[in-house]
């Protein structure tokens, strides 16, 4: 993933724009097939961006609900996803922390910055007392499990061929290591943007990898043993670890910092998701894109973020009539920006491998190598998300990410076709960005030359 950060750093800088993403397709297929591109990964970006803050709030609810676990609290029909009661308590706790994380996004930008801050505090604040408090206390309770079980030992849960179900770990991490693009989609509000956001996306791309590293290795040695493990039946079953290992009252105190530091990063990521649907509605292509593309008086879209807030309220009431039905959409929130992260270096190799030499960023020789190494590895992570995660496939264990991705796809397709040429990204756009692009590869040789 850091060779992908790469690579979208490189035209990153060449093209610090908001809405970035669905802008390098574009650009990187050159004039030709620049909206056909641009109109795909717009489509895939949005819905990857606007699902990714449903799917955080459940996930902050989960963490909730999960102390009723640790304390064992009896709850009417019992504690399940057949049970529409629980279905509705956490509908209602998703939706909760939804309208927290919107509301942030209103206070003025001066505030936000704080906010941001704080939130790395208390992530960082979180790692460490993971990294510290929490192997104390599974060296006092249950003890930490052999270097050869976490290195060398393997668990086939999935029914699938023993090579396929190693591969399938990687939808464990692959979640994670996927939205560094995110700096790219406020470089029009970064100062000197086309080095900040390149750097921006390297640097998420390497702290998620060291930090990410750490804590799987952590949790590994410091996870019970698999059938306790298994045994676990709170939807977050870590809460249940936390208490297993600290006690019931501090698992309460993790609680609340995970809690707060996933309703932070789901105020981040409206950020980077208002300002990407800001830019597709800018350039005219959504129902209603004069309204949704409106700035306030201090440049921020506040109603694209209301779109995202009722984007996301919809899509949580899916909880309501099926878990199942919500968890297949958000899993395929990931799917369409990997999705993106392998199209955009195989367009770079094949249609534009010799633009963009002016970017702070420029991979140089490193290029063609780098584009076929993050076309292959985003392959390969696209491959799993959309396989069957349990052998053999029933209607029950379907995989819907597949048909949802396609879906999208289609609809990307169909408004590419539907959509009037002058009405976004029309050729001469295009053809004005790469001549930009240009003349920056020519001062940069100029200069170069004068240097020499």
């Amino acid at each position: 993933m850091m060779i992908t950060a790469a690579v979208l750093a490189e035209i990153c800088s060449a093209l610090p724009l908001s809405g970035s993403i669905y802008i390098w397709a574009a650009e990187s297929a050159g004039p030709k097939y620049a909206r056909f591109f641009g109109f795909l990964v717009a489509w895939w970006s949005c819905t990857a961006w606007m699902t990714f803050t449903a799917s955080n709030c459940q996930a902050t609810a989960n963490y909730v609900v999960s102390q009723m676990a640790v304390w064992e609290v009896n709850f009417p029909g019992g504690v399940g996803n057949d049970n529409i009661k629980w279905r509705t308590l956490i509908w209602i706790i998703s939706e909760g922390f939804l309208l927290l994380s919107v509301a942030i996004n209103y206070l003025p930008p001066r505030m936000y910055s704080g906010i941001f801050k704080f939130g790395v505090f208390i992530m960082m604040l979180d790692f460490f007392l993971c990294l510290i408090w929490l192997p104390i206390g599974v060296h006092n309770t249950y003890g930490f499990r052999s270097a050869s079980e976490v290195f060398t030992s393997t668990y086939n849960g999935t029914g699938a061929p023993a090579g396929w179900n190693w591969i399938l770990c990687f939808l464990f991490t692959a979640g994670t290591m996927t939205g560094f693009d995110a700096s790219g989609h406020i470089a029009e509000e970064t100062k000197n943007a086309s080095v900040t956001a390149g750097k921006g996306i390297l640097t998420s791309a390497l702290a998620t990898g060291i930090l990410g590293f750490i804590t799987a290795i952590l949790f590994l040695f410091c996870t019970p043993d698999l059938d306790t493990f298994f045994a676990l039946d709170a939807p977050q079953p870590f809460v249940q670890v936390y208490a297993l290992a600290l006690g019931k009252r501090a698992s309460i105190f993790m609680t609340i910092i995970a809690i707060i530091g996933l309703v932070l990063n789901t105020s981040v990521s409206i950020v980077a998701a208002s300002r990407l649907i800001f830019a597709v509605a800018r350039d005219g292509v959504l129902p209603g894109s004069k309204w949704i593309g409106h700035v306030d008086s201090k440049g921020q879209p506040k109603n694209a973020v209301t779109v995202i807030y009722i984007f996301g309220a919809i899509l949580l009431c899916s909880i309501l009539p099926s878990q199942v039905a919500f968890t297949s959409l958000v899993s395929a929130g990931g799917i369409p920006t990997i999705a993106a992260y392998g199209l955009i270096p195989l367009l770079r190799l094949f249609m534009t491998p010799n633009e963009f030499k002016s970017s702070h960023f420029h991979l140089g020789k490193l290029a063609k190598p780098f584009y076929v190494s993050a076309v292959l590895f985003n392959g390969l992570i696209f491959a799993v998300s959309i396989s069957p995660f349990y052998f053999p496939v029933t209607a029950d264990s379907f995989n819907f990410a597949c048909v949802i991705f396609g879906s999208i796809t289609v609809f990307a397709i169909a408004s590419f076709w539907f959509t009037p040429v002058d009405k976004w990204l029309r050729r001469e756009q295009v053809l004005q960005q790469l001549n930009a692009t240009h003349e920056a590869d020519g001062e940069e040789c100029q200069s170069s030359a004068h240097e020499e």
